[in-house]
């Protein structure tokens, strides 16, 4: 992790506000929301003391101020104007949608001269979507619809750094066009909602855009705690040219029921050797004949072709893979 930057002096050290997960707002509630793109990428407060220096601090605490070395010049950008800021740092691809794999590259990289070198092969993006402190002032009790528009008023649009535009109401419409140009999803915001630190509030609700794809399950890993000698997850593959290519472990979403037909599966189709065509870096995983179909949720695949976050939906008893 790189060294903590110095504490902006007179600026309020404040948690993000977070989301909870459901479906958009009914029609009939429309007008009291405003609807943002979801962003795949690494939440953060950014802090400027408005002498020209910027602190950038992710939900967990840590300060990555010196991993994202492009976004310095906001300080100067915003000299003579003390603020605490709310966004999303993310790597955009070439098609301008966020990748997370590409992000990836540059989270954790406390060495100067290497974030240097990565700042030109893989630059970050900072979007931000909310204001909570400007000019010794404290906006946590304004309206978000007052609070974007304070932020609007900045001119903060650069390469590094943009505010990108809400809409009030239209959420379906909304909806459709984050799916269609491959975004993550969708986050509803109550237009008088204030900014609540470190809450995971209703007033906010984001919803994800979820593809289904069916998996062969090639291989498992073992569960811990609870569920020790049971699936923890399972290693999924997809037939390609060459044979079965592993596309990742799913675990998140598993009952222990399933855990246990599953096992009983298992033991009845173990074999000794993976049956995929590459190499897989789980520790200790468990081969079975690639025979097995599950549907799978996922939002999208990384630049290792990857499911990006999957989800474990269901065994499909209805499909069975013959080699």
């Amino acid at each position: 992790m790189a060294p903590s930057a110095p504490r902006p002096a007179g600026l309020p050290v404040l948690r993000p506000m977070l989301a909870t997960p459901g479906p958009l707002p009914v029609d009939g509630a429309e007008p009291r929301w405003a609807y943002e793109v979801k962003w795949d990428g690494v939440r953060c407060v950014v802090s400027v003391p408005g002498d020209g220096g910027v602190r950038l601090v992710t939900r967990r605490g840590n300060d990555v101020t010196a991993v994202y070395p492009e976004l310095a010049g906001l300080g100067d950008r915003l000299r003579g104007r003390p603020a605490v800021l709310d966004g999303e740092i993310v790597v955009l691809d070439e098609r301008g949608r966020p990748d997370f794999g590409l992000l990836q590259q540059r989270m954790g990289v406390a060495d100067p001269r290497r974030a240097a070198r990565l700042m030109h092969e893989y630059p970050v993006h900072l979007v931000l979507f909310d204001l909570l402190h400007l000019d010794g002032r404290s906006l946590l009790d304004a309206s978000y619809e007052e609070r974007r528009a304070a932020l609007s008023g900045l001119d903060l649009d650069a390469a590094e750094w943009s505010v990108p535009g809400c809409v009030a109401g239209h959420g379906q419409e909304v909806w459709e066009t984050t799916r269609a140009n491959g975004l993550e999803g969708v986050v509803a915001k109550v237009l008088s909602s204030p900014y609540l630190p470190g809450v995971r509030s209703a007033d906010w609700r984001k919803t994800k855009h979820v593809v289904t794809l069916d998996v062969v399950i090639g291989g498992w890993s073992e569960g811990r705690g609870g569920i020790a000698g049971l699936p923890g997850s399972v290693l999924a593959g997809l037939d390609g040219p060459e044979g079965l290519r592993y596309v990742g472990s799913v675990g998140s979403g598993l009952s222990d029921l399933e855990r246990r037909d599953l096992a009983r599966y298992f033991e009845v189709l173990t074999r000794d050797r993976s049956p995929f065509t590459e190499r897989v870096g789980v520790a200790a995983a468990h081969w079975v004949e690639p025979r097995l179909i599950a549907e799978v949720g996922y939002s999208g695949w990384t630049t290792a072709g990857r499911l990006r976050h999957p989800t474990w939906h269901r065994l499909r008893p209805d499909l069975t893979r013959l080699d």
